[in-house]
């Protein structure tokens, strides 16, 4: 079993929580009642939306990790998973987002123009270092 289906399998467990396909039209994705909040794009890449709000209050936490690739601009993030922390930290992401969508967008923050895929290319840590 991949990362990503041990987090796929781990989210669909959590109460109001649905799987379907991703709007993207690549991968699965998992959503709340009002929005998509993870796309599982491969085996290893994951976009997650987190919202610009939340996005720019963890910031530089987010910016720190290896396993986080952020756009800008972008209300998702790209997580990639190479390991089970990933995996940790994606679902405590995933709180995180959950949170997030709770609270209505902000007058001056459009719709989400979509996933990240196809926008980012996430290398493996051990390229990425050059390694």
């Amino acid at each position: 079993m991949t990362l990503a289906q041990r987090a796929m399998e781990r989210l669909q467990a959590w109460p109001d929580l649905i799987p379907g396909p991703a709007s993207c039209g690549t991968g699965r994705a998992i959503r709340s009642v009002r929005d998509e909040i993870v796309h599982f794009h491969s085996a290893r890449d994951v976009d997650l939306h987190l919202t610009h709000r939340a996005i720019q209050r963890f910031h530089y936490d987010l910016a720190g990790s290896s396993a986080i690739h952020l756009v800008p601009g972008s209300c998702w993030v790209t997580v990639h998973l190479d390991c089970e922390a990933d995996v940790d930290l994606l679902l405590s992401l995933v709180s995180i987002a959950l949170k997030a969508h709770q609270t209505p967008p902000a007058a001056d923050e459009s719709r989400p123009v979509g996933c990240n895929f196809h926008r980012v290319r996430v290398l493996p840590r051990d390229a990425a270092a050059g390694g």
